[in-house]
């Protein structure tokens, strides 16, 4: 561990409002300082920020690193340096690996191989139900003992509400919360694009928009039943988004996030039928998109995640309903959360684009990242938000090369990542 003198750069830190140009002082692996050096502070190192953003580390609400199981489409390894290319400094993974994430061995082992790369946090969901198969509950307590920091299905719904019912119950003596993708058992099961006039065109079997709101009316009554915590995954209509504010306006201990992928495409998107843009949730109409970047701004969705969900050539490079679905997120999240600020306008919209991958989804998640607060872990990426860079295979650390991105030109290029005051990545 150095002490690192990181200078003449913009700290945006909307956790505590800061948005000044000044000094950051590291030591310890922590935060000691943001402005002036703390007494007897000397530095192994300093870094020249000017010109550079310096923010907390990005905390990504949903990553799949593909281990255990998938390790052909993707690795640790090179997730992990994707994730610090991308300044993601903590990521929340799915349970979704194979075997799936319902023994506390499984995550204890996990835990182990992200901890022995020394690079970004990693905290693991666990499976809601064994095998998400959607019967028995998991042993919940032993999971997060093991290092769970919540309990989800990724994206088996749980057919028998029942069991739903009796997962949150059993969440709300425990304090857990549970992550769940609003979307109906039955109804769209097996479409592959949104249902509209351009599903029909295509000939596309099509997931309609009340298969999510009809889950969500189904979640609404079960945590009025239960008292439980919800954090609503990958949130992609408008008309859920209505219901989301209502629901929270009732005073529901609600979060939501959507996926960054979202807050730009659409379903016209899909183009000739371009399995790049085969996601699930799947592109909606410009209308939902325009309510989405609507309720990230007004604060209704409270976190943008990446996504991310490496997928290999063999099961992509298919015909549109053949192709798994599912795209390379960790090191777009920076540039398109960059992007929609742009397009957004007005002075705030940077910090607000920030407050959104930072500490808003750390404090839902409960773990503490995304401040530059002195004492805190000093997680730290600095970008430069004018530098444009191509996407292309070549720039993408990940495993996964695909993503409806492709030949874009976006703005903000990370310089720098450091996780716990040690400098993971440095271009």
């Amino acid at each position: 561990m150095m002490n690192l003198h990181i200078k003449n750069g913009r700290v945006i830190d909307p956790a505590n409002g800061v948005d000044a140009v000044q000094d950051l002082f590291i030591a310890d692996g922590k935060v000691a300082a943001v402005g002036a050096a703390p007494a007897g502070f000397e530095a192994a190192r300093t870094i020249d920020a000017a010109g550079l953003v310096v923010a907390p580390g990005l905390v990504d609400l949903s990553a799949r690193l593909r281990e255990p199981g998938y390790e052909y489409k993707a690795t640790l390894e090179s997730e992990m340096q994707a994730a610090v290319q991308g300044g993601v400094t903590t990521l929340v993974c799915p349970p979704d690996t194979d075997p799936v994430l319902d023994e506390p061995g499984l995550v204890e082992m996990l835990k182990h191989r992200a901890r022995l790369l020394n690079q970004a946090h990693v905290h693991p969901l666990g499976a809601l139900t064994v095998g998400l198969k959607g019967k028995a509950l998991t042993e919940m307590a032993e999971l997060t003992e093991a290092g769970c920091i919540g309990f989800a299905q990724a994206e088996e719904p749980i057919e028998d509400t029942t069991v739903l019912l009796r997962a949150m119950q059993y969440a709300k003596t425990f304090g857990y919360t549970v992550w769940l993708r609003p979307q109906d058992p039955h109804i769209g099961r097996g479409g592959i694009a949104h249902s509209g006039p351009l599903a029909s065109r295509l000939g596309l079997s099509g997931v309609p928009v009340m298969s999510e709101t009809i889950a969500l009316h189904t979640i609404f009554e079960l945590m009025r039943a239960s008292g439980a915590r919800v954090h609503l995954c990958r949130i992609s209509s408008g008309a859920a988004l209505e219901l989301i504010r209502a629901a929270k306006k009732e005073g529901l201990p609600l979060t939501c996030d959507v996926g960054v992928h979202h807050l730009h495409m659409t379903d016209a998107d899909i183009g000739f039928f371009d399995p790049n843009a085969r996601l699930t949730p799947p592109l909606r109409s410009q209308r939902d998109r325009e309510a989405i970047r609507a309720a990230v701004a007004d604060g209704t969705v409270d976190a943008v995640c990446s996504d991310h969900t490496p997928v290999d050539d063999d099961e992509k490079l298919l015909p549109f309903a053949e192709a798994s679905p599912g795209a390379t997120g960790l090191e777009l999240l920076l540039s398109l959360m960059l992007k929609w600020a742009d397009e957004q306008g007005g002075g705030s919209a940077l910090a607000k684009a920030l407050a959104r991958i930072t500490y808003e989804p750390a404090r839902m998640a409960g773990l503490p990242a995304g401040t530059l607060s002195p004492g805190a872990s000093a997680d730290v990426v600095l970008f430069d938000p004018a530098a444009r860079w191509t996407v292309e295979p070549s720039a993408l650390a990940s495993q996964g090369k695909h993503t409806p991105f492709l030949g874009y030109e976006l703005a903000g290029q990370v310089k720098a990542t450091i996780v716990a005051g040690h400098l993971a990545f440095e271009r």
